[in-house]
């Protein structure tokens, strides 16, 4: 029988079997199922270290929707009260049961009475929030957006029909869109719209069957992608990143899956060589391995030709998932995301979202339909890649005239996308750069969080997306200021 490590007391790796009831009220699901676990804790019918149900077990038992079971456990990760160790379960966490005994919440609760301007205590107020995957929406056509909201709202309800059939509009559009913008040959029966890209690593984990096997995973990587797939019940198999990317020599045959973002690695942002590429696609082929390729913002290059992506290379039809978002070329409030999966796969696909409960919202399909119909997201992402371009040339320009006297400090990630990352030396706290960097108004993230395995990266992740130049400067001072205060 597995067991694992919680707080260095070994554990035997069996979900526990909550006599769980879900309070009534008018509270979100998330935070009802929430609560109730955190009482389970509170009561000591759950202890640290004791595992939790999966998701389809637990939404099963309580006859709930099963994504106010994911959502449940994401808030109670984020709360500290669980955490999810790859390839096991979503575990209490070491000190939730004092917490719990103290009625720490999971989520914020609105006070009784609002607390007097003169009581409530000062806050020195945000210079800049870098933390990744934040467009900037103000730049955004307010006519375009407008009218093709218009025709969304005044579309008559969807007649029906199944998953892999909905959204014919989006998918007509996307299919001209993908094959101008990332060379991607592609019908558009063949994709597959969801709401949201860790809906669609879901709905991929439970096609292909990848529950107890092993998925190779970048390292550091995308950690809510990771966590998407041990949910359902996939062992993460860190690889450590280099400089250009995943290395296909790195994978193993036992691999049932590789995780990578080869336009722009997420968080470092290596673009993955041209034979690099066809290695990979190559080798799953040979193992009968499924390659997802997660390209979240491949449609930002800076000074750099296009590399063509994993699905469009010869072999790509037969093993790689090709997913793509609205949430970077337009906002993440659209909760759209695209699937093409293999040829072997699209039949599973449509039962896997079944089962899943996965639908994207009519009307913000229709939106964006009509933003590439029209040509307006044509011209939105030329606009946007001329701005981004000029803030990230101000940022970086910045960050290197202010750090230039610090060894082993570098910018890297430059090439593309809406982010790059300060490395910084090994033994340097990450965590505490971006908390000092934090108390003077500047917020980022640290690539230690995105590890999952005991690399030694470190560094801050910074999106530039909302950084205007004018501002380039004082943020770049203030996290130099912080990255010295850490150093001495």
């Amino acid at each position: 029988m597995e067991t694992s490590i919680v707080d260095d007391v070994p554990r035997v790796a069996t979900p526990v079997n909550l006599p769980l009831t879900v309070p009534s009220g008018s509270a979100p699901l998330r935070h009802r199922i929430a609560e109730a676990i955190v009482e389970q804790i509170r009561l000591g019918r759950l202890g640290i270290g004791d595992a939790l149900p999966s998701s389809r077990t637990l939404a099963a038992e309580l006859r709930v929707a099963r994504g106010g079971v994911v959502e449940a456990y994401d808030e109670l990760a984020a709360s500290g009260f669980v955490v999810a160790v790859p390839g096991s379960a979503t575990r209490i966490a070491p000190g939730a049961d004092v917490a719990a005994r103290a009625h720490a919440q999971s989520h914020s609760v609105e006070p009784a009475t609002v607390v007097p301007p003169r009581q409530r205590t000062r806050v020195e107020p945000v210079i800049a929030d870098l933390r990744p995957g934040r467009p900037d929406t103000s730049l955004i056509a307010e006519s375009a957006w407008r009218r093709a909201w218009r025709r969304a709202a005044s579309a008559a309800p969807a007649a029906g029909g199944s998953d892999l059939a909905a959204h014919p509009e989006l998918r007509s559009a996307l299919a001209v869109h993908l094959r101008r913008t990332r060379g991607i040959d592609v019908v558009p029966e063949e994709l597959v719209i969801l709401p949201g890209v860790a809906a669609a690593m879901r709905v991929l984990a439970v096609a292909a069957g990848l529950d107890g096997r092993d998925v190779a995973f970048e390292d550091p990587g995308y950690h809510r992608a990771r966590r998407a797939l041990v949910t359902e019940g996939a062992r993460i198999r860190p690889v450590p990143v280099d400089s250009d990317g995943l290395p296909p020599r790195l994978l193993v045959d036992t691999d049932a899956a590789v995780y990578c973002t080869p336009a722009h690695q997420y968080p470092m942002g290596a673009r993955m060589s041209v034979a690099r590429r066809a290695e990979l696609v190559a080798r799953a082929n040979a193992v009968g391995m499924l390659v997802i390729e997660d390209d979240y913002d491949g449609e930002f290059r800076y000074d750099v030709s296009a590399l063509p992506a994993l699905r469009s290379i010869d072999g790509g039809r037969e093993c790689v998932a090709y997913i793509g978002t609205a949430s970077k070329i337009l906002s993440p409030m659209l909760r759209l995301a695209w699937l093409i999966p293999p040829d072997p796969l699209h039949p599973r696909v449509g039962e896997a979202i079944a089962e899943c409960g996965e639908s994207a919202n009519e009307m913000s399909a229709l939106a964006l339909a009509t933003l590439i119909d029209d040509g307006s997201l044509t011209r939105h992402l030329a606009r946007t890649a001329r701005t981004y371009r000029a803030r990230r040339a101000a940022f970086v320009d910045a960050l290197r005239l202010r750090l230039a006297d610090l060894e082993g400090v570098q910018v890297v990630g430059i090439e593309a996308g809406l982010h790059v990352v300060l490395r910084l030396p090994t033994g340097i706290d990450d965590t505490a750069v971006v908390a000092a960097a934090e108390q003077c108004g500047v917020r980022t993230t640290p690539v230690s969080a995105q590890l999952a395995g005991a690399g030694g990266l470190r560094g801050l992740v910074c999106g530039y997306a909302c950084l205007p130049e004018s501002t380039a400067g004082e943020v770049a001072g203030v996290i130099a200021d912080a990255v010295r205060q850490v150093v001495d």
